[in-house]
């Protein structure tokens, strides 16, 4: 049928709440949500009530009711008698009555003749008292508790079911075993406990709260004015209806409870529950029998209507048991007692112990200094985490039910130490793209004076009247002038038109001596003056190291040219007397003066080439 207490990740906003009211530490905090831990859950259900998100559910049985109704059995639905405090908006009790009938059963009862029953049974314990103090086993949280977190006092349960197993039992011994019976009930824990019986005559088939039964009328559209009045099937009870209510059980069968006379402590709440759980376990002096409810009475479990004023059920509760014991045959119910008394209404517990492991001292010290907390004025004990004190919390974490984050002061210095280092990494980033924008301004100027550099580069090559060529490692051209392009012919200059400069172009596939740049990229060593033949000229070739084997450039002279044919003859006549000066000066020391004399026959020579060439460029 699935777990009783369910949580939905969506909706919880870590409020710890249900932390806060759950009293077995049955709610861990992990993947930034409350989760429900079904094997220490007793089923209390104030979880659920107090979650403002409703993010906290219990199991919903209204279709395996419809369905039962749909069978062919006979289908019996137990009444709560707290269902007078919970239909306050109904004027008289036989309205809701026989709405339940409308729904589909076949019968319907109510608890009270049931908690007479058991009462008796209570007045037993209380009359032929052995020296052993009982907590009773009314309430389905109570007995939880006890058998999951106080094994030890199992055996301080009343051996005794609960009234609605009771009534359960009185309902298949009159109607028959194969009787469906339906508990409608204020209790949340009730729908699993009952299961626990399900294979005895106490058996009960589906648990459904008022809210579940309001739930109903609404889906089938069930008022008290589309009904008529309706009574309770028998058997009837008497002042069991006050069972709801605190001392309603022992005022069934007129059990004196008077501040001097009673040996009964009689307690409602959580609060008051567990206070008298530990003294009635630790205390001497508390040497009387217990009777709890875990909530504030039936009247304010967890399967009733949120925002009902408990006084106000009380007071309803108290008004319908007044009305009941007025019209109530005595004689009959006096009859019906005796027909159940010889009842089996025993019951056993098993401990189900589900402490977790208690840490040291010195374990919930280490817990409390990773969280900042050594100090004893640290520990604040603020109780947003859920624990009324920090060592609790501690001790949670190593028990594996928090985290670090659940704990509010441990968060805010997170938060803070985070913040701050936000702000650091702000200021860093704001200096930095500070010096970001510096550096991008920089790059642009630089850019720019280095678009200008390689404009007035490029206009000085192309003035120069000798081919210029710079290529990469991998003899492809990165610059080349005008006249470069012009020494190679028309097909250079169309490349030159799509491309300026010849820019990518493969060196190899634009002139036959790219050899002599291939080995001045791999050998480092300069090449210069080299003749090469190309097509119908001579080009005089220098190939010279820019960015050691990475860039070469090359300077292309054609010797065919008029001024460069005269510059050449001059360079080269110069050549020759510059290196037939060195031999006449060795000889000047021998023939003194014939040195100056051959000077000046060369230079006489050279005088007249310049003049024959110049007549020559007259013509």
């Amino acid at each position: 049928m699935g777990q009783l207490i369910v949580s939905d990740k969506e909706k919880c906003n870590l409020s710890y709440t249900c932390v806060r009211v759950c009293p077995a530490k049955a709610i861990k905090i992990a993947d930034k949500h409350a989760q429900i831990l079904p094997d220490r859950c007793i089923g209390c259900g104030q979880c659920v009530v107090m979650c403002a998100q409703g993010a906290i559910r219990y199991r919903n049985e209204v279709q395996n009711v419809e369905n039962l109704i749909k069978t062919n059995s006979t289908v019996a639905a137990i009444c709560d008698p707290a269902i007078s405090g919970e239909f306050t908006d109904i004027a008289d009790y036989r309205k809701f009555v026989a709405m339940i009938r409308e729904i589909g059963f076949d019968l319907v009862t109510e608890m009270s003749f049931a908690v007479d029953l058991v009462a008796y049974k209570y007045k037993d314990l209380v009359d032929n008292f052995q020296g052993k103090h009982y907590i009773t086993t009314k309430c389905p949280a109570v007995t939880n508790y006890i058998e999951k977190q106080e094994p030890d006092l199992v055996e301080n349960l009343a051996p005794i079911v609960p009234p609605y197993i009771a009534m359960a039992k009185v309902l298949h011994k009159r109607y028959g075993d194969d009787v469906k019976v339906v508990y409608i009930t204020a209790c949340t824990s009730a729908k699993d406990e009952a299961k626990k019986f399900y294979h005895t005559d106490g058996h009960i088939d589906s648990v459904i709260t008022f809210v579940e039964l309001r739930d109903m009328f609404a889906q089938q559209g069930i008022s008290e004015n589309t009904v008529e009045f309706s009574e309770f099937d028998p058997p009837l009870g008497r002042k069991g209806g006050l069972f709801p209510i605190s001392h309603g059980l022992f005022q069934a069968v007129d059990i004196n409870q008077g501040l001097l006379e009673g040996d009964i402590i009689i307690t409602e709440g959580r609060t008051n529950f567990l206070q008298s759980i530990k003294e009635f376990k630790s205390e001497n002096q508390l040497n009387q029998h217990l009777d709890l409810f875990y909530c504030k009475g039936c009247i304010q479990g967890p399967g009733t209507s949120k925002g009902g004023k408990k006084f106000t059920r009380r007071s309803q509760v108290i008004k319908y048991v007044n009305k009941r014991m007025k019209a109530i045959d005595a004689y009959q119910w006096r009859l019906d007692i005796e027909e159940f008394k010889n009842l089996e209404l025993s019951r056993a517990f098993k401990t189900k112990d589900k402490r977790l492991p208690v840490p040291t001292k010195a374990e919930v010290d280490v817990v409390l200094a990773d969280m900042g907390k050594s100090r004893r004025e640290d520990q604040l004990g603020c109780g947003a985490c859920g624990y009324p004190t920090c060592r609790e919390f501690a001790v949670a974490h190593l028990q594996g039910l928090t985290d670090y984050e659940q704990c509010y002061t441990f968060s805010i210095k997170k938060l803070r130490a985070y913040v701050n280092k936000v702000n650091a990494a702000n200021e860093k980033y704001k200096k930095t793209q500070e010096a970001l924008v510096k550096s991008e301004e920089k790059a642009r100027n630089e850019e720019g004076l280095a678009r200008e550099a390689a404009e007035t580069t490029t206009a000085m090559l192309n003035k120069l009247r000798a081919g210029v060529v710079i290529v990469d490692k991998d003899l492809n051209v990165i610059e080349a002038n005008r006249k470069f392009v012009d020494m190679l012919g028309d097909d250079a200059k169309e490349i030159a038109e799509v491309v300026p400069g010849l820019k990518g172009a493969e060196l190899k596939s634009l002139v036959s001596f790219h050899k002599v740049f291939a080995t001045v990229l791999q050998s480092g060593q300069d090449v210069l003056d080299r003749d090469v033949d190309y097509a119908d000229s001579i080009f005089n070739v220098s190939v010279f190291t820019i960015k050691r084997n990475e860039v070469v450039g090359g300077i292309i002279r054609d010797l065919i040219t008029p001024e460069v044919r005269k510059e050449e003859v001059i360079k080269r006549a110069q050549d020759v007397i510059k290196e037939n000066l060195e031999t006449v000066q060795q000889i000047a020391f021998l023939l003194g003066e014939s040195a100056s004399k051959t000077e000046k026959t060369l230079n006489s020579i050279i005088e007249a080439q310049q003049l024959g060439e110049t007549h020559g460029s007259g013509k």
